[in-house]
């Protein structure tokens, strides 16, 4: 290959589709199970609808915040002994509404319902999903994820003088094809396309050595997600030698030095499987989701947008698209996520737009690694599916 391209397409899927014929796959023993097993949608059970128990020696006051593109989640507040029993009167505790035969309706108090329920369906839902050790935090770090997803995003899309979204595209194509073939994990791929926004911004990178980069910061993801590392050689290997370990290293150093050593991230991924599992979406919602999530790591235009956001606008457009029959529990549980503030509803649909696009004209970009890895049985051909077809349909459903 020439010294500034990339790596061909072809041969890496080749690759990859030979790679567990020649070794055992590189990933850990707790992402061992498959990707169905992993992020099945959590199923409704007894224990899920048990009525929460509040701590005696901390009571919680919960409100819904009524602001929309600037709030968090939700208001809170401490309150010294007066809020248990508030809450038992308003039945926001006692009476589950994914139960309730009539879903939202005949409810006392919507205001003080759903804040009690969407913790504790947060909580188990961040247990199901093994996001979390201690179930006593989970409320704690789900908040903290909603408040430090502001540091992941940018004021503006734009790029260097001499980069182009076409270019950035092309290598975010490749790096999907280096990921999956390795058998990281999804959160890799995610925090190794941030650390590349990041770096192209921050960092002053010739666009010879643009596929150094992008591989410097998929090598740096999984330092900090895999238990299990490739060896240098191997990297350099996977770029056709075009770079020696030298100046991988070197490379390695300069980012590292120009981000600060600030490696954290708060993925998109864990956004869209907490409110899919709150929402009790079907498998194939999910799948269609994450389809759709992974596409727009090729849109520039998708980073100045939330984490949140994102995860939100993918799983309100995998619903529309796949026109699921509505059931009474899942449109409560559905209300039940929707309360969890993603912005506003311009933005939300204008991300919507965004995606529909690229969903529609994903089969015939020469960037297609996301479509072919999710038109396998095992992510039951959600790219194939013959509503993202449509360009105009989709956009006119979502508005």
């Amino acid at each position: 290959m020439a010294r500034t391209g990339f790596c061909d397409s072809k041969p890496l899927l080749d690759l990859h589709k030979k790679a567990d014929e020649r070794r055992a796959p590189l990933r850990t023993w707790a992402n061992a199970c498959g990707p169905i097993d992993r992020w099945q949608p959590v199923e409704a059970d007894e224990s899920r609808m048990a009525p929460v128990k509040m701590e005696p020696e901390r009571r919680w006051e919960r409100r819904l915040s009524t602001q929309t593109s600037e709030g968090i989640i939700m208001g809170f507040h401490e309150d010294s002994r007066t809020c248990s029993a508030a809450c038992v009167a308003d039945g926001c505790v006692e009476e589950p509404v994914l139960l309730h035969p009539l879903g939202l309706q005949g409810l006392h108090s919507l205001q003080a319902l759903v804040p009690s329920l969407l913790r504790h369906e947060v909580e188990t839902a961040l247990e199901k999903l093994d996001l979390i050790w201690d179930r006593t935090y989970a409320w704690d770090m789900f908040l903290d994820m909603m408040k430090t997803q502001t540091r992941s995003s940018f004021p503006n899309a734009d790029l260097p003088r001499h980069f182009t979204d076409a270019t950035r595209a092309v290598l975010v194509d490749w790096l999907i094809q280096v990921h999956e073939m390795m058998h990281f994990q999804e959160e890799t791929l995610y925090l190794a396309i941030h650390l590349l926004n990041r770096s192209l911004r921050q960092i002053k990178v010739t666009t010879a050595n643009l596929q150094l980069l992008g591989m410097i910061c998929l090598f740096l993801a999984a330092k900090k997600e895999e238990c299990l590392l490739p060896e240098v050689s191997g990297l350099c290997f996977l770029m056709d030698h075009t770079y020696t370990k030298h100046q991988l290293l070197r490379m390695e150093r300069k980012v590292l030095c120009g981000l600060k050593f600030d490696l954290s991230y708060c993925s998109p991924l864990h956004f869209l499987l907490l409110l899919a599992s709150v929402a009790r979406c079907s498998a194939k919602v999910v799948w269609m989701a994450r389809y759709l999530l992974e596409l727009s790591l090729l849109e520039g235009p998708c980073v100045v947008f939330l984490p949140v956001q994102l995860a939100g606008a993918a799983l309100c457009l995998s619903r529309q698209v796949l026109q699921e029959p509505p059931t009474p529990e899942g449109e409560a549980a559905w209300c039940l996520a929707a309360s969890v503030n993603v912005g506003s509803d311009t933005a939300l649909l204008r991300l919507m737009h965004i995606l529909a696009n690229a969903a529609a004209k994903a089969h015939t970009r020469e960037t297609c690694a996301t479509f072919i890895k999710f038109s396998s049985p095992e992510t039951m051909h959600v790219s194939r599916h013959l509503g993202l077809k449509n360009a105009s349909g989709l956009l006119g459903i979502c508005t």
